[in-house]
């Protein structure tokens, strides 16, 4: 197997110069748009915080008064994933709005098919932002691929006018403004920009577990100047995200030499090669980084990074490959470290790969977890209640 030589953080020293930075600013231009009547920008409310990107840029990550954007795949394959992000919106009483008319970004379209066009592609992004915009809360993005595909449609209707002039009678047609965000904002910068206040709620230690994490590339490799980057995390030269939130909670991240490597889904290719998404997943990813480092888990922060991650290791182990790293998205292990139900909250039973070890080694006695799960779902199957509420999942 060829390694790719890792990046130290000392290798190189991180610099943030905006005025030096290969691109300009595209905050600069969506502001004048507006000014020419162009279209409303949604501006990001308080209250916020202001984090690094890549070139050393200020991005607004609002803490509140949130309208969250959820994934198609997570509610389909990994639910516990986005019920940990609304469980923590809840554990700190923040003001947050679960949309019920919200519409998939379609990027599978983009990415995978190519069955769609520009203007759809773009409507269908100021359709969910207008959605927003109208309840008064601000888009935040549970999944990669919608965040991604977001910047680039954003990117492209700020140096199309054609396209603009497509996008506004569409909206018109809709009854709707063409609107569009101040900042493109993923989940996983919240929950960076939340790790102090998360771990100063932290219930279970997590000193003594070891972890990898996969940037998802749909985060850090589209629009890459709109990631964030901290000097304190590989001197700033990989993006900060996740791997910040894991130190915060007392986590030993592990480094490994394939860090930059697709986690195997790739889009296309999941689509027409599964076979070769699952073998990549489990040689280039899990393999390295038990070889190199053999951690107690992985963390990511993409719904087709968790499921390709988590649900390749089955074939993997067929053929006796090393697998059996537990995998889970920075909103579960965040959530976990205050206390939330492994079962009701981050609903572990649906990850293929068995995560009771890891569990157990945080402590965490999973056979009496499970048989209070089970019997809240006992209720449901009675007709003794319709689902489980909040205050289910606290008890």
């Amino acid at each position: 197997m060829i390694h790719l030589p890792v990046l130290k953080a000392a290798d190189r020293k991180f610099k943030a110069d905006p005025d030096n930075a290969p691109t300009t600013d595209l905050r600069d231009e969506i502001f004048q748009l507006e000014k020419e009547g162009e279209w409303e920008v949604i501006r990001v409310p308080e209250p916020y915080m202001e984090l690094p990107t890549k070139y050393g840029r200020m991005k607004k990550i609002p803490l509140e008064k949130t309208w969250h954007h959820k994934s198609c795949g997570q509610c389909g394959h990994i639910p516990g994933y986005s019920t940990s992000i609304f469980w923590l919106n809840r554990a700190f009483d923040l003001d947050y709005h679960d949309p019920t008319d919200q519409t998939s970004c379609t990027a599978w379209n983009y990415y995978a098919s190519a069955t769609s066009n520009p203007e759809a592609q773009a409507a269908v992004a100021i359709r969910n932002f207008a959605a927003a915009h109208e309840v008064g809360y601000f888009p935040l993005i549970h999944c990669g691929t919608s965040f991604g595909h977001y910047k680039e449609v954003r990117h492209a209707l700020v140096h199309q006018p054609e396209l603009r002039r497509k996008v506004k009678k569409i909206m018109e047609r809709l009854g709707k403004k063409l609107v569009i965000p101040e900042e493109i904002v993923h989940y996983s910068e919240w929950v960076l920009a939340m790790k102090d206040r998360i771990a100063e709620r932290q219930e279970i230690d997590m000193s003594n577990i070891t972890a990898t994490v996969h940037p998802a590339c749909h985060y850090h490799k589209l629009i890459e100047e709109d990631a964030i980057y901290d000097s304190e995390i590989y001197g700033a030269q990989r993006t900060a995200i996740v791997t910040g939130t894991l130190k915060a909670l007392g986590i030993n991240v592990g480094d490994y030499s394939t860090w930059f490597d697709c986690c195997g889904f790739g889009f296309r290719h999941i689509l027409v090669s599964r076979d070769f998404s699952r073998s990549f997943s489990v040689q280039r990813k899990i393999e390295v980084m038990i070889e190199e480092v053999n951690p107690d888990i992985t963390v990511t922060h993409d719904t087709g990074c968790v499921t390709t991650l988590d649900q390749s290791q089955f074939a993997g182990k067929a053929h006796n490959k090393k697998v059996g790293l537990p995998v889970m998205a920075d909103s579960q292990v965040a959530a976990l470290a205050m206390g939330a139900h492994p079962y009701k909250v981050l609903q572990l039973h649906w990850h293929n790969t068995d995560n009771k070890a890891f569990l157990e080694k945080l402590g965490i006695d999973w056979q009496q977890k499970w048989k209070e799960f089970e019997q809240e779902v006992g209720k449901i199957k009675s007709g003794e209640k319709e689902f489980m509420t909040w205050e289910d999942a606290e008890s």
